[in-house]
């Protein structure tokens, strides 16, 4: 099972194609030739290397509280489960 989790775009390079996204306080190189547009600051869904999705920053913070709670229920420790 894949779980898409909201990453913050922090780096993009002149192209606006290629760049890397906040992944649960990790850098990660990310493709944004799916989503043309996208700007630093703006949150995505990422698979595989490809940003899929873009949402709105309220979207994104309450899936982000859900799988806490989520991790909360659990429980699982949340440095263990890796969420911010």
């Amino acid at each position: 099972m894949c779980l898409g989790i909201p990453v913050k775009i922090v780096e993009l390079d002149a192209s606006g194609e290629l760049g890397k996204v906040d992944y649960l306080g990790t850098k990660v190189q990310t493709s944004f030739a799916l989503l043309p547009g996208v700007g630093l600051g703006d949150w995505v869904i990422v698979h595989a290397g490809f940003a899929i999705s873009r949402l709105d920053e309220e979207e994104a913070r309450e899936t982000l509280a859900l799988l806490r709670e989520i991790v909360e229920n659990s429980g699982e420790p949340e440095e263990t489960a890796g969420l911010p």
